[in-house]
């Protein structure tokens, strides 16, 4: 069991990120993890700082912690050689420390080069595989070529590899994804802690690592921590296929004004109460994941990171799956 911390690149500057990082590192995290999006998801988080560029500056200011994108579009905003190129300069930089975590991708962050966004989740799937095909490329050396169904390579070459090349992590929500996973990845990563993912990712071969971002809110009393998670956070009950689809935080906000407290306190973790916590996390251990992000959506980060490193380190690494989940 590894545990992350989540790095809210939509509600924190590109500094604040790096200072909360070296507080995760000094509280015990294992690793952390940033959104690479181009636009939060509400205009009220108010940031969106470059991930590539925030992960660099963790990596001189820290020594242990691991570094991972949660995640990075390969197909639209960015061409896969980009991808390929900034994933092997990270790992040298950090020593090893980078997790490359991939996705499909999501309207709100790839429309904005004006290249359009599949309409369809087959297409993007088929972008996705052939991104990775193309990263796979890269890394095995020498200037590659690859004529695709949808993306194309010309004679490049990416000249500095670590001798160790960075794991890549596939976001998945259901079979097709988490076969993409198995075949071309080497860990899986979810944002949501259902049992049938992991599963089918071990049906299709995936024996890897396995990533999920718990929903947690800390505050010093359970209204306040909802609250604050229901001004900033609602979109993330939405859903995926809503989450992939809408194009502006402007839409974002429309699409979540029926998100209640109640809904809150439903899914996250909100409050004082280490209990509650250790109960959510419970759920994400019993579906088959042994890389938990604690991703907090309360107001006040150093307060969180305190109480992890005070509450919630210890019990949450010895959780174990309950019988009747495995």
């Amino acid at each position: 069991m590894q545990i992350g911390y989540k790095l809210a690149a939509e509600a924190f500057g590109p500094a604040e990120l790096v200072r909360q990082a070296v507080l995760a590192e000094q509280a015990g995290f294992d690793f952390v993890e940033i959104s690479d999006h181009y636009h939060p998801w509400l205009d009220n988080q108010g940031h969106s700082p470059f991930a590539w560029t925030v992960l660099g500056s963790i990596a001189a200011k820290t020594s242990r912690i691991g570094l991972a994108t949660g995640v990075t579009c390969p197909t639209v905003r960015y061409h896969p050689a980009i991808i390929a190129q900034a994933a092997a300069t990270l790992a040298l930089l950090s020593e090893g420390r980078f997790v490359l975590g991939v996705g499909s991708g999501e309207r709100l962050n790839e429309h904005v080069v004006g290249r359009g966004f599949p309409d369809t989740v087959r297409t993007r799937h088929e972008l996705l595989r052939e991104a990775l095909e193309i990263i796979r490329l890269l890394w095995s050396g020498g200037y590659r070529s690859y004529d695709g169904k949808h993306l194309r390579l010309e004679d490049a070459r990416v000249f500095d590899l670590p001798d160790e090349l960075p794991l890549i992590a596939v976001a998945a929500s259901g079979k097709a994804s988490t076969r993409i996973a198995a075949e071309l990845g080497d860990g899986l990563f979810a944002t949501e802690g259902k049992p049938e993912i992991v599963r089918q990712y071990r049906e299709a071969g995936g024996s890897g690592p396995r990533y999920a971002e718990v929903p947690m809110a800390w505050a010093d009393d359970e209204h306040t921590a909802a609250q604050a998670a229901l001004e900033t956070s609602r979109w993330a009950l939405t859903g995926w296929k809503v989450m992939s689809e809408l194009p502006n935080p402007v839409n974002f906000d429309a699409a979540t004004t029926t998100v209640r407290q109640e809904d809150i306190l439903e899914k996250f973790a909100c409050g004082p109460d280490p209990a509650r916590y250790l109960e959510v996390a419970q759920s994400f251990v019993d579906a088959g994941f042994d890389r938990l992000v604690m991703q907090n959506a309360g107001p006040d980060p150093d307060g969180f990171i305190d109480f992890y490193r005070r509450e919630l380190d210890g019990p949450v690494r010895g959780l174990k799956p309950n019988a009747a989940h495995t």
